[in-house]
């Protein structure tokens, strides 16, 4: 028997009902199932009518917070204490007292992305925080989607999604098969595509900003595939003068898109 003590208090108005817990997060994981935890990445979530969800659990602290911030509830909560989602997501992860299980969101295809977007293409970067990372920063600049391909990516979901801070209800994932044909479709409806490389000839100040364009960035440390590099318009690189010369691909994402969105007007 559950001492009094430990007994989650019961959240006003609403029965929680029984269910099994699954034995961890990878349980309930993976491109049909998304783990969400966190403020920034549950309360988008949840303000996002696009969200299918499938259980809420939040603290009696959290569930004050969302209904100050006045954001209404597509879903009954259970109202837990914050070692019942320890359990579930470990004691490293920093959950603010939410979590959440939905459905993904739904793919737009590549034929959708209007004639004026700004795309981003990650070429198999595969960890999840520098992945969640550009996704931020793509919401922060306006980016109309992300293409990413549905092998050699990490899921939108647990870390990503984290990192992300909820980016992933403002930026959708194209997901595609080949990234080497996107880019050539892309090319064909006049996208320029601009990588993203250390060794490039040209520099990122001197092409200025473009409307349609994919910027295209590649892993850490291998970069861009040959394949990649040759659907490309444009290798651009980013001139640093300090001691270090390497950046982080989210980091070098955020100073590629400002440069790239800089100015109100567009570069032809």
């Amino acid at each position: 028997m559950i001492p009094p003590r430990d007994r989650p208090a019961k959240p006003y108005g609403f029965r929680p009902r029984p269910r099994p817990q699954p034995s961890g997060p990878a349980a309930r994981e993976g491109r049909d199932h998304v783990v969400l935890y966190g403020w920034h990445p549950v309360s988008q979530a949840l303000a996002n009518a696009g969200r299918h969800f499938h259980r809420l659990l939040a603290t009696e602290n959290a569930l004050a917070r969302l209904k100050e911030a006045g954001i209404e509830l597509p879903i009954e909560p259970e109202m837990v204490r914050p070692s019942a989602i320890d359990r579930l997501l470990g004691p490293d992860a920093v959950h603010q007292g939410l979590y959440a299980e939905a459905e993904p969101l739904a793919a737009p295809a590549l034929d959708a992305m209007p004639d004026d977007a700004l795309l981003l293409a990650l070429d198999q970067i595969t960890d999840p925080h520098n992945v969640g990372a550009i996704v931020r920063t793509a919401a922060a600049f306006g980016v109309t989607a992300i293409v990413t391909t549905a092998r050699h990516s990490p899921n939108a979901t647990g870390v990503l999604a984290k990192s992300a801070s909820g980016g992933l209800e403002h930026v959708p994932l194209v997901i595609v098969r080949n990234l080497a044909e996107a880019l050539i479709t892309l090319g064909e409806r006049g996208f320029t595509r601009i990588g993203l490389d250390s060794d490039a000839g040209t520099t990122l100040e001197a092409v200025g900003p473009r409307r349609p364009a994919v910027l295209v960035l590649g892993a850490e440390g291998k970069g861009l595939r040959q394949r990649t590099t040759e659907c490309c318009d444009l290798l651009v690189r980013i001139d640093a003068t300090g001691a270090i010369r390497s950046l982080n691909v989210s980091n070098a994402a955020a100073i590629t898109l400002y440069a790239l969105t800089r100015s109100s007007g567009t570069a032809a």
